[in-house]
């Protein structure tokens, strides 16, 4: 497998970080309707909806093929979809509601099930879709999603894989889950690395002061910690690229 390429982009302010993303989500969005049909687009929560507000608005909403699209979620809290804490929720009035994507192509988790029955039941549906053809596989035998918007956390975790909890070391799930997060709320379910790292694209958005410390141990000369910090072993099949913002960049 080629080595990933990995891009770092650096902005003055998050306002230009927003417009960017928007940018490159519209442009990956062309590509790959334009070769295959469909977009899958992987979401997680915490700022990056609202990172991504630039898209439903002129010029990148009227530009993209919401019809084509396919939404998850690389980590979901186990609360009602309706609860402040869901990052269903959290995406559903930041950005969703906002574009034409049919309601059967955003597979949001089973809310009425058990932490390690949501993560089966997730697990399971992108088999289904597997399948059916609707997402490839990749060459290491994991789903293929074409864009993964991820952030980080300032303990470096990403998706809800912590860097003190075995989730983060899970080589043959596809979907695992937490009922211990060190970050409320405490049960998640959340896709592992070797799903993440499958996806054609990855965008990492970091935005903020409080991130710069971990900007640094991720991206700077001293990024080999020991355990390494989950954000460090992101990797894409295509290109991993770095979204930041001035503050977060700040100690680079």
């Amino acid at each position: 497998m080629a080595e990933t390429k990995t891009k770092v982009l650096k902005f003055d302010a998050e306002e230009d970080v927003a417009v960017a993303l928007a940018k490159y989500t519209a442009y990956l969005s062309e590509k790959y309707i334009k070769e295959k049909n469909s977009f899958s687009v992987v979401l997680s929560g915490g700022t990056l909806i609202d990172t991504l507000r630039k898209l439903v608005e002129f010029p990148y909403k009227d530009s993209v093929d919401w019809s084509k699209w396919l939404i998850f979620w690389v980590d979901e809290r186990v609360v009602p979809l309706d609860h402040e804490d869901s990052n269903y929720l959290l995406a559903y009035r930041g950005f969703l509601s906002k574009v034409p994507i049919p309601p059967s192509n955003i597979y949001a988790i089973n809310d009425k099930k058990s932490p390690e029955g949501a993560a089966d039941d997730y697990e399971e549906r992108i088999k289904n879709l597997v399948e059916e053809k609707t997402l490839p596989i990749s060459d290491s035998g994991f789903p293929k999603f074409d864009l993964m918007l991820l952030g980080m956390g300032p303990d470096g975790h990403v998706a809800s894989l912590f860097p003190s909890h075995n989730q983060r070391y899970e080589k043959k799930r596809w979907v695992t889950f937490i009922t211990d997060s060190p970050k409320p709320p405490p049960p998640r379910i959340t896709f592992t690395f070797p799903v993440i790292n499958s996806a054609s694209d990855i965008a990492m958005v970091v935005t903020g002061a409080e991130l710069a410390d971990t900007t640094k141990k991720a991206l700077g000369n001293e990024k080999h910690t020991l355990p390494p910090l989950p954000c460090t072993e992101v990797s894409a099949e295509r290109e991993l690229t770095w979204f930041l913002d001035k503050d977060a960049a700040s100690k680079l």
